[in-house]
């Protein structure tokens, strides 16, 4: 609770002893009026200000106003009645009640997504002298060596030059689990560091890094209102003037009509106090306080999650989603080529003798087996050494030892084929089935979906090695959750070959997919599916955020994957995902839905009691006391409901991610 709630609080009690104390003093006329106006100036002055500063400037339509002209209407009918002036003072007190509650889960609200968000560091830790010194992080430049002590947050993205440590990263991805971290590995800022001292080598300015754009998106979010809220908006502008017309009308025709056409008594005071009871009533704080709340609370329980959502109105669509797009690498898949498997040809006349028809299921045939795909791999990994490109990187991993340059000479590489190259003087050739061809070998094919590369030894073909992305283990669970989520099709499109496709397509039991795709083509897709949707059903794409960008910006919902400091990711997507977990697609959908489930909860359960108390005291069957309380009381109710969306329900539990050795 903050000095300002504090002091309205103070007020508030001060006002209601003095209302008690008063009520049983025996005083009368001017000095009963005198000493009830120092209860009500107590708690409501800054109420007739804020509606007099209102008037002067031409906005008085608001519920200051209604409250500051009910209530000084119920203190002028007190003294023309002689009557009791505790109603009046109880109508600004309630409503004052009301309004510290609303401030204070306002201010909860935000504290929690301070708190949770608090990742911008206050400085960075720069070595000179053999002495650590505290800098400014907006001053360390570029490329400059910054030190991260244990307990300390990272101040800006780099890559680890020394140390080892392990990283609290819930902050930025929701996940507890820590994650280690050593030389050479990019880090972002914002994670807190764990163990171990770190010297990072900084690869951004501090207003570049993660950190920086997570926070200044989530303080941007409030600017992208969703349709919801700009329909509360235009319904107060509209409804408001509307009901103090009706007051009007309320307190003025029926006395007249009683008395010019009735020949009765006007009873103006009776219609009057309907009138004020009318306007209290109407006070429409509810729904103005409640719907932005829900949205905000939301967009706070989301980035719990490690879901950030740029706007309240990205939140919304993401509530109609029906069809959920997925880009393959790196989004389904682990974006990374890996050995699978070795295969042989079955031909061992150079390890085995004689055993080319037997099974294989002698001991010392079996041993000739793995020494020959041992061989294999080593002689590919060999001959590959001096490339770059994914796949051979990917069998320099597989082969685990270290590269001995000297083993190999000649290398050769041809365009779209392979590498020739002579490895401990013997001639090797790996690649694909073309570079097979032009050596004139038969290659064996493989049952299993994936890029081969076959291997020829000494002019002889030996086998092939299996290549292709792993997928991620969470990716079958994810497409489960979604489908639990409502979500009817699933569809993946993706550049590879269409075996590959189909494998993980069938593999996930994804909906449909569509393979051999040009970024241009996934955006022809994405249209042809949104072209596909009925109503307010929307299409989402997720994707890495930077090859996928185009689409992410065409589609409905663009949502991120794993774009932890990626620059693109994060300009392009209207939700960005902090991990590479693909479940977190069903979690953002599930808190969106309750998101906009809660508000449309509030908007039919204000506007429905505003409705009938408005009907039964223009009646006058319910009185200034029944209007204060059900105002209040519907505002406290829409705004505890509003924060209900702060809780996030875990669809999943996160993963546990393997320590570094």
């Amino acid at each position: 609770m903050d000095k300002r709630q504090k002091k309205t609080l103070m007020r508030i009690l001060a006002a209601a002893a003095m209302l008690v104390v008063i009520r049983f003093m025996p005083v009368h006329g001017l000095v009963r009026f005198l000493l009830y106006l120092v209860p009500y100036l107590t708690v409501g002055y800054d109420i007739l200000k804020k509606a007099w500063k209102g008037l002067i400037r031409g906005r008085a339509l608001d519920e200051n106003f209604l409250m500051a002209v009910a209530t000084i209407g119920a203190m002028a009918l007190a003294i023309y009645e002689d009557g009791d002036y505790t109603e009046a003072i109880a109508v600004m007190l309630f409503y004052q009640v009301g309004e510290w509650f609303q401030n204070y889960a306002i201010g909860k609200s935000r504290k929690n997504i301070t708190e949770l968000m608090d990742i911008r560091p206050d400085y960075a830790n720069i070595e000179k002298d053999g002495q650590l010194e505290k800098v400014d992080p907006d001053d360390v430049e570029v490329g400059s060596i910054i030190v991260v002590q244990p307990g300390e947050k990272v101040p800006i993205d780099g890559i680890v030059v020394e140390g080892s440590s392990t990283l609290d990263t819930s902050a930025l991805t929701g996940e507890s689990v820590p994650r280690s971290v050593g030389p050479d590995q990019e880090i972002n800022s914002g994670c807190i560091n764990q163990t171990g001292v770190l010297k990072i080598r900084t690869t951004k300015e501090f207003g570049d890094s993660t950190a920086s754009k997570i926070l200044d998106m989530v303080e941007n979010a409030s600017s992208k209102k969703a349709r919801t809220e700009n329909f509360i908006t235009r319904f107060a502008r509209v409804y408001t003037p509307a009901v103090v017309y009706s007051a009007v009308a309320l307190a003025v025709l029926p006395p007249v009509i009683r008395m010019a056409f009735m020949g009765i008594a006007p009873e103006w005071g009776q219609w009057i106090y309907r009138a004020l009871t009318f306007l209290v009533i109407s006070c429409p704080c509810a729904l103005v306080i409640s719907i932005p709340l829900s949205f905000f609370a939301g967009i706070g329980g989301a980035s719990k999650a490690g879901v950030l959502v740029k706007g309240s109105s990205y939140m919304e669509n993401l509530a109609q989603v029906k069809t959920v797009v997925f880009d393959k690498t790196g989004t389904l898949t682990k974006g990374v080529f890996q050995v699978q498997a070795v295969h042989d040809v079955n031909d061992h006349d150079l390890l085995c003798k004689g055993c080319d028809k037997c099974d294989h299921a002698d001991p010392e045939c079996a041993e000739a087996d793995r020494r020959l795909r041992d061989r294999i791999l080593e002689c590919a990994a060999l001959a590959e050494c001096a490339s770059s490109h994914p796949i051979s990187r990917s069998l320099q991993k597989a082969y685990g030892k270290v590269i001995d340059r000297d083993r190999v000479s000649d290398i050769e590489e041809i365009s779209g084929a392979g590498v020739k190259a002579v490895v401990d003087g013997v001639p090797v050739a790996a690649g694909n089935a073309k570079l097979m061809k032009q050596l004139g070998l038969e290659v064996h094919g493989c049952h299993s979906t994936g890029t081969l590369v076959y291997v020829a030894i000494d002019g002889k073909y030996m086998g092939h090695i299996l290549i292709s992305d792993v997928v991620k283990s969470t990716s079958e669970e994810a497409i489960r959750l979604l489908k639990k989520e409502g979500v009817r099709r699933t569809v993946m499109l993706t550049g590879d070959k269409e075996s590959v496709a189909a494998a993980v397509a069938e593999k996930l039991g994804l909906t449909e997919h569509h393979s051999e795709l040009l970024p241009g083509d996934k955006v022809e897709k994405v249209e042809e599916l949104i072209a596909q949707e009925r109503g307010k059903e929307k299409v989402a794409f997720t994707g890495d955020g930077v090859n996928d960008a185009p689409v992410l910006a065409r589609a409905d919902v663009g949502i991120a994957m794993g774009a932890l400091g990626s620059d693109a990711a994060i300009e392009a997507a209207d939700i960005v995902l902090m991990d590479d977990d693909p479940r977190q697609i069903a979690q953002a959908i599930s808190i969106s839905r309750k998101t906009l489930r809660i508000v449309y909860e509030n908007i039919y359960f204000a506007i429905g009691v505003k409705l009938l108390c408005l009907v039964l005291g223009a009646f006058g069957i319910v009185g200034m006391w029944a209007a204060i309380f059900a105002d209040v009381g519907v505002m406290v109710i829409a705004v505890l409901n509003a924060l209900r969306t702060l809780r996030v329900k875990r669809l999943f539990q996160p993963e546990k991610k393997p320590e570094r050795i």
